[in-house]
């Protein structure tokens, strides 16, 4: 009975507090994390202990239909950040990828006098120990999220990658020694050009993040190469390789023990559209070594434009490498080479022009998409490191 009643009282006044204060609090604590003006519909406290937050509104950065939070007691009086449960619906999200500022030297500076020289006195300063962060996400959900991306280093106007229809969970997370193996699970479609066929991502797998043990698969299926072409178009002449369409699919079996991670890639390339060429007009080289690359690639693997490689990497520092790619591909030029599969004035061209990215129009357009791909998924880590660190 007593506790029913301390249940009840401690209730009527959280519930009091949400009302009159709560709202005030949390916004302002929004905007100081974010920088960003914040506005919120409703805020109501419901059975049991569950804040319930609608219309939630971060200028330029995201809005929610609606979040309900539900705090796990015993683990916050120990001196933890935790919840029981976190539901967010329809979450839209922006996120800005800018160039950094240009560092500006005025020409007219004049030369810093020398001061005199003054005995330096060191101090010896003892770095604060930072306390790691004890959260504790028992139950987390995300249905039907949007984000759009926006990258404006690759061009002034910008290449928007849009992720929608979003859902993820996410099962006992701990940051902090604890048995417990977290599980998690996210699905979402990417639209490109309009009529086109969307992309669609699949993430899910588990990770015990104390002994940094991890078992993952990724399978992204559709991706155009031709609406990335901003990332390779320094290196890459579409035109004059006669490219009109291709799609690329990747999956990856990651498995990771003790930090040490590694993930096993696949990469296809996939409807190969090339444009035809006007009878009065002849072959470029540009064209002639796609034609080239793509037709040995199909040899090797029954028709397909195949791509496998391995990651190496660690848990608590992931690193996507570029370099594995380009020596996975670099190593097949060499099987193509070894069996003879090429002329000899293909040998020639290939290793020189398609291993060079400095040189413009080495259009070995498998490569080209692959690593415009993974342009993006660097930029996209970037960008939620980024948001973390903010």
């Amino acid at each position: 009975m007593t506790v029913t009643i301390a249940y009840i009282v401690l209730f009527i006044s959280a519930y009091v507090f949400v009302a009159f204060k709560g709202k005030s609090i949390i916004i302002k604590q929004l905007e100081g994390l974010t920088h960003k003006k914040v506005s919120a519909g409703q805020f109501k406290l419901m059975l049991p202990f569950t804040l319930d937050i609608k219309d939630l509104n971060v200028e330029g950065l995201a809005k929610v239909d609606e979040i309900s939070i539900t705090p796990s007691i015993p683990y916050f009086l120990m001196g933890n950040i935790a919840f029981n449960d976190i539901s967010v619906i329809n979450p839209k999200i922006t996120y800005n990828r800018v160039p950094p500022p240009q560092a500006v030297v005025s020409s007219t500076a004049e030369a810093p006098v020398k001061a005199a020289a003054v005995p330096e006195i060191k101090a010896k300063v003892e770095p604060k120990k930072k306390r790691p962060l004890r959260l504790v996400l028992k139950h987390v959900t995300v249905k039907d999220g949007n984000i759009d991306f926006i990258d404006y280093t690759v061009k002034a106007d910008g290449i928007k990658i849009t992720i929608k229809d979003i859902n993820f969970k996410l099962t006992k997370l701990y940051t902090f020694p604890f048995p417990a193996i977290t599980n998690f699970e996210l699905k979402g479609r990417i639209p490109w050009q309009e009529g086109e066929e969307e992309g669609k991502i699949s993430v899910e797998g588990w990770l015990n993040y104390y002994k940094k043990d991890i078992q993952a698969a990724i399978k992204i299926e559709d991706i155009d190469g031709i609406y990335l072409s901003p990332y390779y178009s320094s290196w890459v002449d579409l035109e004059k390789a006669r490219i009109e369409k291709a799609s690329l699919s990747f999956t990856s079996n990651i498995q990771g023990l003790n930090n040490s991670v590694t993930a096993e890639c696949h990469l296809e390339l996939t409807d190969i559209v090339r444009k035809p060429r006007p009878a009065e007009v002849s072959e470029g080289k540009e064209e002639k070594v796609t034609s080239v690359v793509l037709d040995t690639f199909k040899a090797l693997d029954q028709g397909k434009v195949v791509l496998d490689f391995a990651i190496k990497t660690r848990m608590d520092r992931p690193e996507l490498g570029i370099s594995n790619i380009q020596t996975a591909f670099a190593d097949k030029i060499a099987k193509v080479r070894d069996s003879n599969s090429l002329k000899t004035e293909d040998v020639l061209v290939l290793p020189l022009k398609i291993l060079e990215s400095t040189v413009k129009g080495a259009t070995d357009i498998s490569r080209a998409v692959i690593d415009g791909t993974f342009a993006i998924g660097k930029a996209l880590k970037d960008a939620a490191e980024d948001s973390f660190r903010k």
